[in-house]
């Protein structure tokens, strides 16, 4: 287990339009969290996109270990790349364990069905995130922070050594926050490879190990998440004063002051 990401000089736009980000250059290591923060629409889930070859960077190139995934097939990739989008509208009236176990699918031959040791993996993938009890029910009718979860342990059951994750507490209640974080962090320590995307400094601070600011159509920063989040370097990315407090337990949260409707 572990593979090293690493996107070197990656620039990416859409067919007709202007560059979304250039000369993005980092590094995700196994057993470490990287976090990307910015503003709403610099392109972060387009990033996560290009670094789970689902995108093709316009410059530059992703590497997999020391393998360019512009070389791999989409079956190789998914093999050692999992991403957990942040929406997913449901086409057929599947049940959420079917669901999960789409995530099997790099690992079926052709015309090949799940075995029962997919299903096996699925369920423990559910049962990892909390939500067994969801294997029956159908997907379509499950809520926006049930969805998440059950993304979540589809990409669990893929088994890849690479996650990415776009906002994987944006739709979840309070609790599920804090055991999602908690289990980001333990899949890190178990050797994964993983980068997640956040608006919320304070998540970054409890479980990254690296952070990289994105704004204004390139990386402002990246480095360690302790060096990066700055009172300074967020008041520039967020556009308003940000105050950082070191609390007597060791965590590190941070507010906001001047801000006018």
């Amino acid at each position: 287990m572990g593979l090293i990401l690493h996107a070197d000089a990656l620039g990416f736009a859409y067919p007709g339009r202007k560059p979304v980000w250039s000369d993005v250059t980092l590094t995700a290591r196994p057993g470490e969290v990287l976090s990307i923060l910015g503003p709403n629409g610099t392109g972060k889930s387009t990033l996560l996109h290009c670094l789970a070859g689902l995108l093709t960077p316009r410059s530059g190139r992703v590497l997999a270990g020391d393998v360019d995934l512009a070389t791999l097939g989409r079956r190789r990739t998914a093999r050692a790349i999992a991403l957990v989008p942040q929406t997913h509208a449901p086409v057929f009236a599947f049940r959420a364990l079917d669901v999960v176990v789409m995530g099997r699918t790099p690992h079926l031959g052709p015309f090949a069905s799940p075995s029962q040791k997919d299903l096996d993996a699925a369920l423990a993938a559910m049962e990892t995130m909390g939500i067994a009890y969801l294997a029956d029910m159908d997907y379509s009718e499950t809520s926006g922070g049930e969805r998440q979860l059950i993304l979540f342990a589809r990409s669990l059951a893929q088994g890849a050594d690479i996650l990415l994750l776009d906002e994987p507490t944006s739709h979840l209640d309070f609790g599920n926050q804090a055991r999602t974080l908690a289990l980001i962090r333990s899949l890190a320590d178990r050797g994964l490879t993983v980068v997640m995307t956040t608006h919320f400094p304070d998540h970054a601070f409890e479980i990254s190990d690296q952070t990289a600011l994105l704004a204004r159509g390139r990386l402002q920063a990246v480095g360690d998440t302790g060096d990066v989040l700055s009172p300074e370097a967020l008041s520039a990315l967020y556009g308003l004063g940000v105050d950082i407090h070191r609390l007597d337990n060791g965590k590190t949260i941070c507010t906001v002051r001047g801000v006018t409707p």
